[in-house]
C-alpha cells in the first residue's frame, strides 16, 4: 500500500522499538519520514533501514519536553521535507517506582516526555494540517492507563493522553484531521527488556507468564502496533477519531 505517497510524517522516539517500527511502515506506505529522537545519530539505524529498503526519511535531534526544540524540529521538518501531514507521538519512557519512593523528578520526567512532549508537537503539527485541511495524529498510549503498580506516573501519563485524544479529536475534527490513540499491551521490546532486567526478572520467564494472560497466547512485536498505526493513518478508516483502540491480543487490556 501507498496510501500515504506524497505525505510526510513525523513519529517521536523512532531510533528503536515501537517508533522505528512505526517509521519503517510509514514509509512502506509512501510517506516520507522525519525520524525523531533525543540524538540525530541515534535516528541513522531507522533512517538507515528506511532509505536501504527504497523508502524517504531524515533524522531529526529533539527533546520532545522541550518547547523551543520541537518548535525548531518543527520547522526543519517542513523546511526540508516540506509539510508535516502525518504525526505519531510515540517518545516515552519509564521512571517506575511505588508511590511512596517515587521522586518528583521521576514524575516531572515521564509527564514531560509523554504528556507536554505529545501537546506540544501536536500544537506544531496542526498548524501545517488546518492549512492544508488534512492530517492524521495517533498518540501512543498504553494498557497501563489502566493502572498499573509502581506506575502512579506512567499510568496517569498514559491515562491523561486518552483524554487529550478525544479533546484534540473534537478541536480539530472540522479541518478534516483525525486523531486516535492506540494503546499496546506487552509488547516485546528494548524498554520492557529493560524493566524485566531492573526488576531482576529473567525476561523470558516476563515472557511466558504474560503470554498465559493473553488470549492470543503470544506478546505482541512492534510490527503488531505499527500495522494499527498505518490503517488510522489510511483514508478507510477517514470516520474513526477520538478513538483508543487497545492492542493488547485480546479483549482485556
Amino acid at each position: 500500500m501507498t496510501h500515504l505517497s506524497g505525505k510526510v510524517a513525523v513519529v517521536t522516539g523512532a531510533a528503536r522499538g515501537i517508533g522505528a517500527a512505526t517509521a519503517r511502515r510509514l514509509a512502506e506506505d509512501g510517506a516520507t519520514v522525519a525520524v525523531v529522537d533525543l540524538d540525530e545519530a541515534q535516528t541513522k539505524g531507522t533512517v538507515d533501514a528506511i532509505l536501504g529498503a527504497g523508502g524517504s526519511a531524515i533524522g531529526v535531534a529533539c527533546d520532545v519536553s522541550s518547547e523551543e526544540a520541537v518548535i525548531a524540529a518543527a520547522d526543519q521538518i517542513r523546511s526540508e521535507a516540506g509539510s508535516i501531514d502525518v504525526l505519531v507521538n510515540n517518545a516515552g519512557l519509564l521512571r517506575d517506582n511505588l508511590v511512596f519512593k517515587m521522586s518528583l523528578a521521576d514524575w516531572d520526567t515521564v509527564m514531560g516526555v509523554h504528556l507536554r512532549g505529545s501537546f506540544l508537537w501536536a500544537r506544531e503539527a496542526q498548524k501545517t494540517m488546518v492549512a492544508n485541511r488534512w492530517g492524521k495524529i495517533v498518540n501512543l498510549s498504553s494498557t497501563s492507563a489502566l493502572g498499573n503498580r509502581g506506575q502512579t506516573n506512567y499510568s496517569a501519563a498514559k491515562a491523561g493522553l486518552q483524554g487529550f485524544t478525544k479533546a484534540l479529536a473534537i478541536e480539530l475534527g472540522p479541518f478534516n484531521i483525525n486523531v486516535n490513540a492506540v494503546a499496546p499491551g506487552f509488547i516485546e521490546t528494548e524498554m520492557t527488556r529493560a524493566t524485566a532486567a531492573r526488576t531482576g526478572v529473567d525476561f523470558e520467564e516476563m515472557k511466558k507468564r504474560g503470554e498465559q494472560a493473553i488470549p492470543l497466547r503470544r506478546v505482541g512485536r512492534p510490527e503488531d502496533i505499527a500495522g494499527v498505526v498505518s490503517a488510522l493513518c489510511s483514508e478507510d478508516t477517514s470516520y474513526v477519531s477520538g478513538q483508543v483502540i487497545y492492542v493488547a491480543g485480546g479483549p482485556k487490556a
